[in-house]
Protein backbone atom coordinates (compact mmCIF):
# COMPACT_ATOMS: atom_id res chain seq x y z
CA UNK A 1 0.00 0.00 0.00
CA UNK A 2 1.30 3.24 -0.31
CA UNK A 3 1.66 6.04 1.67
CA UNK A 4 -1.13 8.26 0.64
CA UNK A 5 -3.43 5.21 0.74
CA UNK A 6 -2.33 4.04 4.31
CA UNK A 7 -2.70 7.34 5.18
CA UNK A 8 -6.62 7.57 3.89
CA UNK A 9 -6.72 4.07 5.63
CA UNK A 10 -5.91 4.96 8.76
CA UNK A 11 -7.81 8.31 9.19
CA UNK A 12 -11.04 6.14 8.43
CA UNK A 13 -9.64 3.58 11.26
CA UNK A 14 -9.53 6.56 13.35
CA UNK A 15 -13.18 8.23 12.67
CA UNK A 16 -14.73 4.31 13.85
CA UNK A 17 -14.05 5.33 17.74
CA UNK A 18 -15.54 8.56 19.58
CA UNK A 19 -13.41 10.91 21.30
CA UNK A 20 -14.05 9.04 24.55
CA UNK A 21 -12.77 5.87 22.98
CA UNK A 22 -9.66 7.67 21.62
CA UNK A 23 -9.46 9.14 24.98
CA UNK A 24 -9.69 5.45 26.73
CA UNK A 25 -7.10 3.86 24.68
CA UNK A 26 -4.80 6.28 25.25
CA UNK A 27 -4.68 5.46 28.66
CA UNK A 28 -2.99 1.97 28.48
CA UNK A 29 -0.04 3.85 25.93
CA UNK A 30 0.09 6.83 28.40
CA UNK A 31 1.31 4.65 31.31
CA UNK A 32 3.16 2.40 29.36
CA UNK A 33 5.27 5.80 28.49
CA UNK A 34 5.44 7.06 31.71
CA UNK A 35 6.30 3.33 33.00
CA UNK A 36 9.61 3.56 30.36
CA UNK A 37 13.09 3.61 32.25
CA UNK A 38 14.19 5.95 29.41
CA UNK A 39 11.00 8.53 30.53
CA UNK A 40 12.17 8.11 34.21
CA UNK A 41 15.86 8.82 33.01
CA UNK A 42 15.33 11.67 30.91
CA UNK A 43 15.88 15.52 31.56
CA UNK A 44 15.02 16.92 28.68
CA UNK A 45 12.10 15.44 26.47
CA UNK A 46 10.37 16.70 23.47
CA UNK A 47 6.83 15.79 23.38
CA UNK A 48 3.82 16.63 21.69
CA UNK A 49 0.46 18.45 22.23
CA UNK A 50 -2.03 15.76 21.06
CA UNK A 51 -4.26 16.66 17.94
CA UNK A 52 -8.30 15.12 18.25
CA UNK A 53 -7.06 11.66 16.56
CA UNK A 54 -3.61 11.15 18.01
CA UNK A 55 -2.55 9.70 21.23
CA UNK A 56 -3.47 12.15 23.66
CA UNK A 57 -0.76 13.99 25.97
CA UNK A 58 -2.20 16.73 27.47
CA UNK A 59 -2.13 15.77 30.89
CA UNK A 60 1.18 14.39 30.52
CA UNK A 61 2.75 17.58 29.18
CA UNK A 62 2.03 19.07 32.73
CA UNK A 63 2.98 15.72 34.50
CA UNK A 64 6.08 15.55 33.18
CA UNK A 65 6.79 19.14 33.43
CA UNK A 66 6.30 18.55 37.48
CA UNK A 67 8.96 16.27 37.67
CA UNK A 68 11.20 18.31 37.11
CA UNK A 69 12.10 18.22 33.05
CA UNK A 70 12.46 20.46 30.63
CA UNK A 71 9.35 19.87 28.22
CA UNK A 72 10.16 21.31 24.68
CA UNK A 73 6.94 21.24 22.37
CA UNK A 74 6.75 21.95 18.60
CA UNK A 75 5.76 25.15 16.94
CA UNK A 76 4.97 25.25 13.30
CA UNK A 77 6.93 28.37 11.59
CA UNK A 78 5.69 27.96 8.12
CA UNK A 79 4.49 25.42 5.50
CA UNK A 80 7.69 23.50 5.94
CA UNK A 81 9.23 24.54 9.26
CA UNK A 82 9.06 23.67 12.75
CA UNK A 83 10.85 24.73 15.18
CA UNK A 84 11.07 23.77 19.11
CA UNK A 85 9.31 25.86 22.11
CA UNK A 86 10.19 25.10 26.07
CA UNK A 87 6.94 24.49 27.69
CA UNK A 88 6.83 26.09 30.96
CA UNK A 89 2.75 25.66 31.50
CA UNK A 90 -0.41 26.02 30.60
CA UNK A 91 -0.05 29.62 29.96
CA UNK A 92 2.19 28.86 27.15
CA UNK A 93 -0.20 27.53 24.80
CA UNK A 94 -2.05 29.41 21.96
CA UNK A 95 -3.26 28.86 19.11
CA UNK A 96 -1.38 28.02 15.92
CA UNK A 97 -0.47 26.42 12.37
CA UNK A 98 -3.52 23.78 12.01
CA UNK A 99 -5.64 24.86 14.99
CA UNK A 100 -3.05 22.65 16.66
CA UNK A 101 -2.10 24.17 20.54
CA UNK A 102 1.81 25.14 20.35
CA UNK A 103 3.72 26.78 22.99
CA UNK A 104 4.59 30.75 22.87
CA UNK A 105 7.58 29.79 25.40
CA UNK A 106 11.30 30.23 25.16
CA UNK A 107 13.11 28.84 21.78
CA UNK A 108 14.64 26.07 22.16
CA UNK A 109 18.11 25.36 19.58
CA UNK A 110 20.37 22.86 21.34
CA UNK A 111 18.88 19.98 19.81
CA UNK A 112 21.60 17.67 21.04
CA UNK A 113 20.46 18.50 24.77
CA UNK A 114 17.08 16.61 24.23
CA UNK A 115 17.32 12.86 26.00
CA UNK A 116 13.58 11.45 24.44
CA UNK A 117 11.99 12.25 21.64
CA UNK A 118 8.02 11.49 22.36
CA UNK A 119 6.87 11.41 18.46
CA UNK A 120 3.20 10.79 16.96
CA UNK A 121 2.27 8.93 13.24
CA UNK A 122 0.32 8.23 11.34
CA UNK A 123 1.45 4.35 11.26
CA UNK A 124 4.32 2.78 12.87
CA UNK A 125 5.58 -0.99 11.56
CA UNK A 126 7.78 -3.99 13.22
CA UNK A 127 10.91 -2.49 12.13
CA UNK A 128 10.16 0.91 14.08
CA UNK A 129 9.24 3.13 10.66
CA UNK A 130 7.06 5.97 10.95
CA UNK A 131 4.72 7.29 8.79
CA UNK A 132 3.63 10.72 9.57
CA UNK A 133 0.98 13.26 8.18
CA UNK A 134 2.91 13.97 4.48
CA UNK A 135 3.90 17.16 5.41
CA UNK A 136 7.25 16.85 6.45
CA UNK A 137 7.71 18.75 9.69
CA UNK A 138 9.18 15.81 11.81
CA UNK A 139 11.02 14.05 8.73
CA UNK A 140 13.09 17.54 8.68
CA UNK A 141 13.45 17.45 12.22
CA UNK A 142 14.20 14.02 13.28
CA UNK A 143 17.59 14.27 11.79
CA UNK A 144 18.37 16.93 14.29
CA UNK A 145 17.67 14.48 17.12
CA UNK A 146 21.31 13.36 17.27
CA UNK A 147 21.67 12.10 20.91
CA UNK A 148 17.43 11.25 21.38
CA UNK A 149 16.26 8.16 22.19
CA UNK A 150 12.96 8.26 19.83
CA UNK A 151 9.62 6.57 21.15
CA UNK A 152 6.89 6.74 18.29
CA UNK A 153 3.54 6.68 20.11
CA UNK A 154 0.50 5.39 18.22
CA UNK A 155 -3.01 3.20 18.75
CA UNK A 156 -2.36 -0.42 18.60
CA UNK A 157 -4.44 -0.30 15.01
CA UNK A 158 -1.48 2.10 14.12
CA UNK A 159 1.11 -0.59 14.69
CA UNK A 160 1.35 -2.55 11.25
CA UNK A 161 3.38 -4.97 10.17
CA UNK A 162 5.27 -3.05 7.53
CA UNK A 163 4.92 0.72 6.06
CA UNK A 164 6.54 1.94 3.28
CA UNK A 165 9.95 3.60 4.56
CA UNK A 166 12.82 5.61 2.21
CA UNK A 167 16.15 4.50 3.05
CA UNK A 168 16.21 8.71 4.54
CA UNK A 169 13.20 8.02 7.12
CA UNK A 170 14.45 8.04 10.68
CA UNK A 171 13.35 4.70 12.42
CA UNK A 172 12.56 5.04 16.18
CA UNK A 173 14.17 3.43 18.68
CA UNK A 174 10.86 2.00 20.51
CA UNK A 175 7.14 2.03 19.19
CA UNK A 176 4.62 1.92 22.44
Amino acid sequence: MEKKDLRKFIRMQKRQFSQQQLAELSLSVINRLMASPKMKEAKTVLMYYSLDDEVNTHDIVDTVLKQGKTVLLPKVISETEMELRRYTGPQDLQDGFFNIMEPSGELFENYEDIDLAVIPGMAFDSQNNRLGRGKGYYDRMLPKLVNAYKIGVCFDFQHLPGIPADENDIKMDEII
